[in-house]
C-alpha cells in the first residue's frame, strides 16, 4: 500500500511579483499511481500561474482529508553560515518571520528588485555571500546555491542578497 494517495509537484520561481503570471511556475498532480499530468491555473486573463495562486491551491488541497505529499522545485535552503552570520536559531518558523520581515516579497505590487533596491523591505541586511554555500556549490561550477544569482564559477560570483520569495508559500499571517 502506498504511502500517499495524492502527488503534488511545483516546478517553482520567486521571480517578479506573488500576482505575476510566470511560464515557469507549473503544478503536477497526481493521484493513486496513476501518470501525473499538468495543472492548469485557474480561469483568469492570465496564462501561466502566479506564486499567489499556486499558494491558494495548495492550501484548498491540503485541507482535504487525503494522504498527500508535496515536492517543491526552488532553491530555499540556506547554508548554516547564514544562520550563524544573522545569529538565527537553525529552525524553520523563525527563519521565515526574519526573512519575511527584511524581505517582503509576498505584498502585493512588490518586485524582489525592489527590496534588492533598497525601495521596499531591509534586504540589505540579509544579503548573503556566495562564500556561504554549501560544499557542491562552491566547488562546481554549475552548482546552484540561494546567495547568487546564477550558476557562475564562485570565483566570479559577487555577494548578492537570496532570491527566492518565501512569503507567498509559508503560513505567515501577513500572506494573503
Amino acid at each position: 500500500m502506498a504511502a500517499f494517495s495524492r502527488y503534488v509537484g511545483i516546478d517553482y520561481s520567486g521571480a517578479e511579483m506573488p500576482e505575476s503570471s510566470l511560464r515557469g511556475l507549473r503544478v503536477y498532480y497526481a493521484v493513486g499511481e496513476s501518470v501525473a499530468s499538468e495543472v492548469p491555473p485557474p480561469p483568469s486573463p492570465r496564462k501561466y500561474w502566479t506564486r499567489r495562486g499556486i499558494a491558494h491551491w495548495l492550501a484548498e488541497r491540503l485541507v482535504e482529508d487525503v494522504q498527500t505529499i508535496v515536492g517543491i522545485d526552488h532553491g530555499f535552503s540556506f547554508p548554516q553560515r547564514y544562520f550563524e552570520v544573522h545569529r538565527l536559531p537553525p529552525d524553520w518558523p523563525t527563519f521565515l518571520e526574519d526573512f519575511h520581515r527584511h524581505w517582503p516579497t509576498d505584498a502585493e505590487h512588490t518586485y524582489v528588485d525592489f527590496v534588492r533596491d533598497g525601495l521596499a523591505g531591509n534586504g540589505a541586511a540579509r544579503t548573503g555571500n556566495a562564500a556561504q554555500c554549501a560544499p557542491t556549490p562552491r566547488t562546481v561550477p554549475t552548482g546552484k546555491c540561494p546567495l547568487r544569482r546564477s550558476t557562475r564559477p564562485l570565483d566570479f560570483a559577487d555577494p548578492c542578497p537570496p532570491h527566492h520569495d518565501a512569503g507567498s508559500m509559508h503560513p505567515h499571517p501577513a500572506a494573503r
